[in-house]
């Protein structure tokens, strides 16, 4: 039976987008980002986050600010019972030619290598295009949550295929437990 897997995003998805979080205090969850994350736990989903970094090209925070930053976000979650099962991100900027940056599927082909995962038995949420032509890329269910970048109504929703557009993780969660 293939390990069910949830790919997700992180700013605008599971902490605050600021646009660049570039130092702890600049992290803070989302409401109901750990009870989310803990539901998909309970159900036995792989939940990976998988993020576009480019502030480390930009020099915005180097690779040792940015590692910190992700053993904070494990700590806030695991404070409400919610575990990462793996955190991959790219740290390039837009403009290099990389198969790591969403909505490039590197980051999946590394999970689906590390974890042992099926990347068409997965679901991607996220809070933008990049997001969403992620998991189109990958065979995956996808969910939009209008927490970051994305309101609803931008054109290019049109063009991309959205199984669930939540208000949040939490109902992001709460529809993926439920889809049979």
């Amino acid at each position: 039976m293939p390990v069910k897997t949830v790919f997700m995003d992180r700013d605008g998805t599971i902490n605050v987008d600021t646009n660049y979080v570039n130092s702890l205090q600049q992290l803070s969850l989302l409401p109901n980002s750990g009870r989310a994350i803990k539901l998909l736990n309970e159900g036995n989903y792989k939940v990976v986050v998988v993020s576009n970094q480019s502030g480390v090209a930009r020099g915005y925070l180097n690779l040792k600010t940015l590692g910190a930053i992700h053993r904070k976000l494990r700590r806030l979650l695991k404070r409400e019972g919610a575990v990462l099962d793996a955190i991959y991100y790219c740290p390039y900027h837009p403009d290099e030619k990389t198969p790591c940056r969403k909505p490039d599927i590197g980051m999946a082909r590394q999970a689906e290598k590390d974890l042992k995962i099926s990347l068409k038995k997965s679901y991607m949420i996220g809070d933008s295009r990049a997001d969403i032509e992620f998991g189109n890329n990958i065979g995956a269910k996808t969910i939009l949550v209008l927490t970051g970048q994305t309101r609803g109504s931008e054109p290019w929703l049109k063009k991309y295929k959205i199984d669930c557009v939540a208000d949040d993780l939490l109902g992001a969660a709460l529809w993926i437990t439920s889809d049979r």
